[in-house]
């Protein structure tokens, strides 16, 4: 039987881990950039850290983890008799993966709040797991890049991460388009319709409006419970146009009876204004039915999409003022976003946006024709390497047509070929494997080259 990976997980090859650490060289520049430490936490979590705060759907997503030994000592016959599936997955899982790098962070948050200073800002690249039906750009390993800062409840906050965006798809070299909302927004419209406690329902229903379409949508608030009559109240949100600030006015006007509304809507036009006196290259657009179906945002969401290519969100998130309050710290206020490597990685394989250099590894293989050439080149290569220059002898003297397909095969640009005449002319004959030039240099000369 032939090994495989598990459907919705990937290997990577050598190339492909030089474009995607460009990815994450790239993003880690812009962080810093901006004053953000990075952290990094377990790959498993406490099932009791991880449930109930991504939402019903979110918690079926979560792969659980058996518990080690007799994972069925705490199962009952009962439990095996109903099979309800709930209930023995509690039983036999205390542990799970982490679902995404928020609700960790806000758990690492909470357990080191004695040492950190706030506001705390901080960045965090690693995998996280989600058990969701494989699909064109869906994964269920895939690579989060998030950056959050708790702590602070300003505005300016957001407004950064605006900033990090803009600069993060710039160096990578990628279109996008912003899309911006408010979750207070949403609870004023819920407000208005009649329908406040059927906040999360609504959210989790409209967030799906692109992907399923209006008609589907209503159908979903239906079965959710929300009324027809609300239902009829609620299409002004999907019928809304204009401008940025045409769009906002008009919402003044639809729920200014909702406190927490009108909150919302001021929140989004300082946004807006702060932005105004930023250069910022990508567009910004403000879109209402803009929910992220996760449970614990609080304030401003975003949302990016790519412009070149067809594929869901790159990168998302929002302000959540109740997260660590879960874990015991209330009143700390939280905004951040995550970059979704593995589709940013899809979108430049795509549009073939990597620069030149990502492709190469080694810039120069020396040939191997002996013991003597060998005990001459070694040193050579190490100085190259002391030179910042990525450099290779081939192990072994095998044939010279081996070696020249190693060279061929790995894209490397440049061979130097070094036997005993080159050795005693204290020069080194070097072949540009693109052009098929040849010419004999001095160390010096090759370095320069190579530089």
């Amino acid at each position: 039987m032939r090994p495989s990976i598990p459907k919705g997980t990937r290997d990577f090859s050598p190339e492909e881990m030089r474009k995607r650490n460009f990815i994450f060289d790239t993003l880690k520049g812009v962080f810093q950039l901006h004053g953000y430490q990075q952290i990094e936490t377990p790959a498993m979590e406490n099932l009791s850290t991880l449930l109930g705060k991504y939402g019903e759907e979110g918690d079926k997503l979560l792969f659980r983890i058996l518990n080690s030994g007799d994972f069925l000592s705490g199962v009952t016959e009962d439990n095996l008799r109903e099979k309800n599936l709930p209930q023995l997955s509690y039983a036999m899982c205390e542990k799970g993966l982490r679902y995404d790098l928020t609700v960790p962070f806000a758990r690492y948050v909470v357990q080191n709040r004695g040492t950190i200073t706030f506001p705390f800002k901080r960045y965090q690249m690693q995998p996280v797991w989600r058990a969701d039906r494989p699909q064109k750009g869906r994964y269920r390993e895939f690579y989060q890049c998030d950056v959050d800062v708790v702590g602070s409840d300003s505005l300016l906050n957001e407004v950064e991460l605006i900033q990090i965006i803009d600069e993060g798809f710039k160096r990578l070299g990628v279109r996008t388009i912003i899309k911006l909302n408010n979750r207070k927004i949403l609870s004023g419209i819920a407000e208005i319709i009649g329908q406040p406690d059927k906040i999360v329902d609504i959210t989790v229903a409209i967030d799906k409006l692109e992907k399923i379409g209006l008609h589907k949508v209503n159908e979903e608030l239906r079965e959710r419970g929300v009324s027809d009559e609300a239902i009829v109240k609620l299409q002004p949100l999907f019928e809304l146009s204009g401008n940025n600030q045409e769009k906002l006015d008009k919402l003044k006007a639809w729920i200014s009876t909702s406190e927490i509304g009108v909150k919302g809507i001021e929140e989004l036009q300082s946004v807006f204004d702060y932005v105004k006196t930023l250069e910022i290259s990508t567009p910004i657009e403000l879109d209402l039915t803009l929910a992220r179906g996760l449970n614990y945002y609080t304030g401003a969401i975003f949302e990016v999409k790519a412009l070149d290519v067809e594929i869901g969100s790159i990168c998302g998130g929002g302000r959540y003022d109740n997260l660590t309050g879960i874990f015991g710290l209330p009143d700390v206020s939280g905004v951040g976003i995550s970059f979704g490597a593995d589709r940013i990685y899809d979108v430049l394989n795509q549009l073939n946006a990597y620069p030149i250099d990502t492709a190469q590894s080694t810039k120069i293989l020396f040939m191997n024709f002996g013991t003597k050439e060998e005990m001459y080149c070694l040193p050579l290569v190490q100085k190259l390497r002391q030179a910042g220059i990525k450099a290779e002898l081939f192990p072994g003297s095998a044939k010279m047509k081996k070696q020249m397909s190693y060279a061929d095969a790995r894209k490397i640009p440049f061979v130097a070929l070094v036997g005993e005449e080159e050795i005693q002319q204290q020069l080194i004959t070097l072949k540009n494997m693109q052009t098929g030039e040849q010419s004999k240099v001095s160390f010096t000369e090759l370095i320069e080259q190579l530089s």
